[in-house]
Formats: C-alpha cells, sequence, structure tokens
C-alpha cells in the first residue's frame, strides 16, 4: 500500500498556532506590580504606568518554558500534592507562586485532602526555571540571578507578612494567616537536556527588606523615564530585545544607528565610555592571555573533573577530504565527462544532483581542530 503524504502550506507554521493560542491567554490588568516583573527598573515603571506594549518579541522560547513549566507543575502536584501555582498579594505587589511545600506542622492545618504526601522539613517556596544549554553551565555554576533572587524573596515575604491570597479557589490556604517561610528553592531545568539542578538558600530577612526598598523605589518614581534602565540595550541584551516596552524606552537614536547613543549627551559621557572600552580592553587582553597559557599547559591532560571543573576535549579527529582519483571513476562507471582538469566543487555538485555518494577519504597527517571544554566538576569534591 503506498502512503499518501499530505503536506500544510508553505506558509503555515506550527508556530503560528502556539502564538495565536499565546495571545489569546488572559493578560493581567491588576494595579498592582508582579514580582516576576521586577527583572528591571525603568520596565518596572512602564508597566505601572499603564505605557502601550510595541514590542512583541520573539516570543519561542519563553512558549517552550511555559509547556515544560506547566507539566512538570502539575505532574507534581498530583504526584506530591505540592501547592502549585497560587497567588500572594499585598496593596502593592502581587505574584504566583510556581510551589509552596508546607511543613507537617502547618500542613496538619489544611483539609486532610489538601495535605501533601510529604511534608517539607521547613515552610519552602520554590521557584521552577527553564534555562537553555547555551546558559546552564553558567546557571550551575553561579545559581539565581539578582532579580530571580528578588522575585522568590519578594514571594517568600509576601507570605510570611500576608500569607496567601483571599481569592475563590485557595480560601482555605488563605485562613492559614501569614506562614513562617524558612526556606527558599530555585529548581532549574534545562530545555534542551532536562537535566535538573536544584539551589536552595536559607530565608535572608535583610535581603527580603533590600527586595521591597526595590520595589518602593519604583514606585515613588514620577515617571518610568527617572528610573534607571538595569540591562544593556537591544542587540546586547536579550531582555531588552524582548521586552514590550523597548521602544520607549530606548527611544532617540538616529536610523541605523545602535540605541545605546542615546547614552551620550556630551564630551564628559564620550570620554566616561572611551575610559570604560580601555578598561575593559586590558582586562580582556590579561584574560585572553591567562586562558591561552592554561590551554597550553592542559594540552597533554586527560579528560576527567579537577577540583571544581571538569575538563573534557572535543575534535582530534582524522580530517576527511574529496577523493578525486575514486570521484573520477565514478565518473567514467557513470559515463559522464570528466573535466580535463579535475574541478572538484563542479563535479561534487553533480554527483549530488545525480543522487551520489560522493567518495572521502582521510587526509594525510591532518585532524580537525581540537577543542577544550570546561564544565562544572560532575562529581565535586
Amino acid at each position: 500500500m503506498t502512503a499518501t503524504k499530505t503536506s500544510a502550506p508553505a506558509t503555515m507554521s506550527i508556530w503560528d498556532a502556539a502564538h495565536a493560542a499565546d495571545s489569546r491567554r488572559p493578560r493581567s490588568v491588576q494595579t498592582q506590580l508582579g514580582a516576576s516583573d521586577t527583572i528591571c527598573s525603568r520596565r518596572a515603571g512602564y508597566i505601572l504606568a499603564g505605557a502601550e506594549r510595541t514590542n512583541a518579541g520573539d516570543k519561542r522560547a519563553a512558549i517552550l518554558g511555559t509547556y515544560i513549566h506547566q507539566g512538570l507543575l502539575e505532574d507534581a502536584r498530583r504526584e506530591y500534592g505540592w501547592l502549585v501555582e497560587r497567588t500572594v498579594a499585598d496593596a502593592t505587589l502581587r505574584g504566583h507562586v510556581d510551589v509552596v511545600q508546607l511543613d507537617a506542622a502547618t500542613a496538619a492545618r489544611l483539609p486532610k485532602r489538601h495535605r501533601p504526601v510529604h511534608p517539607a522539613e521547613v515552610v519552602t517556596v520554590e521557584d521552577v526555571k527553564t534555562k537553555s544549554s547555551r546558559i546552564w553551565d553558567r546557571v550551575v555554576r553561579y545559581g539565581p540571578t539578582a532579580a530571580e533572587m528578588r522575585q522568590v524573596l519578594l514571594y517568600a515575604d509576601l507570605l510570611r507578612t500576608v500569607g496567601f491570597a483571599d481569592m475563590p479557589g485557595q480560601r482555605y490556604l488563605h485562613r492559614l494567616g501569614p506562614i513562617d517561610v524558612q526556606r527558599i528553592r530555585f529548581r532549574f531545568v534545562c530545555r534542551d537536556t532536562g537535566e535538573e539542578h536544584i539551589q536552595e538558600f536559607a530565608f535572608d530577612e535583610w535581603l527580603a527588606a533590600e527586595a521591597r526598598w526595590w520595589v518602593d523605589r519604583v514606585l515613588e518614581a514620577e515617571t518610568p523615564e527617572q528610573l534607571r534602565r538595569d540591562h544593556d540595550g537591544p542587540g546586547l541584551s536579550a531582555i531588552c530585545n524582548n521586552c514590550p516596552f523597548v521602544n520607549a524606552c530606548w527611544a532617540g537614536a538616529a536610523p541605523g544607528q545602535p540605541a545605546q547613543t542615546v547614552l551620550v549627551h556630551d564630551d564628559a559621557d564620550r570620554a566616561k565610555a572611551l575610559a570604560d572600552y580601555v578598561r575593559a580592553h586590558e582586562r580582556y587582553r590579561e584574560a585572553k592571555r591567562v586562558k591561552e597559557l592554561a590551554r597550553a599547559m592542559l594540552d597533554d591532560s586527560p579528560a576527567g573533573d579537577y577540583g571544581e571543573n571538569h575538563l573534557g576535549w572535543s575534535g582530534g579527529n582524522d580530517k576527511k577530504e574529496t577523493d578525486v582519483a575514486a570521484m573520477v571513476e565514478q565518473f567514467e562507471d557513470a559515463e559522464l565527462v570528466v573535466p580535463m582538469i579535475p574541478d572538484t566543487q563542479a563535479m561534487v555538485a553533480i554527483l549530488r544532483r545525480a543522487g551520489m555518494v560522493v567518495p572521502r577519504r582521510k587526509a594525510a597527517g591532518q585532524k580537525t581542530a581540537r577543542t577544550i571544554n570546561v564544565s562544572r566538576a560532575r562529581s565535586r569534591p
């Protein structure tokens, strides 16, 4: 039986469906600042001011992250009885906590059907973050960013001061009142490999107060433009590239010029930028020298864990090249015209058009480039 192949129109993409579904998701019209909106001071200011969102950005990674995020949390809710996607709020802040794990004493105050399968040692607020493999090593080494830490501290602080929000579906949680959160946890999941990495911190009242201070400064500003930009701008920051307010935030650059040119107003700004450039170049030059020396020292070292880092190697394989003599034989066997002076590229193109395999051979004495790969030690000392 012959299978019938059908294909969608060339202009149709599965992402069209994903973006359409994403655009129909309900958008918040709350007057409070969202804890997840604290990624940038000026962006938070635009949100509070009700500024128009003029930049859609590339949402594909965010949509994939949402799919993974929702699936994992729902499965954890069903299997473990975790409290997931619960709302916390006060007069100025509002947010949705990914996971709250209650200790035995607090869980005992809930109806039995709402208690976790395994209570936590202490009340823990958890945030699940999906990351790409491109930045995974940095995540594992250095943990959450300042903005991610601020977000979870605000969630924990809201639970400690007012508890769960009073709203349908969680009034049984609201009746618990303020909860003594003792731990915050980040659960990082790599979107590409599924690898999971967990980092925990004891709740710190001073850091929570600092996070609140950050919010207070945003609320005090009369206009968004009075607030600082916390990132380097479009073209240099993925956060800015996908910010809905990037056009308003970085307005004023001449056509064809980088948006960052709006940061220079006079010769004093030019002098400072030049000084920054010189200092950065010197640090780069010294760092490059140290890296090259270390690379040379490690050249004959076997792969493995050394201290806090893992050494790996890739490449160094036999290099392949087109076998011209074998290709000439193929041409003759196929009764194709062999050029008087073999033109390798043209002959390769002819073989490929004919659906024939292009013969390859090892290049004598040549190897592919050997590349060093350094990551966090897989079994830390």
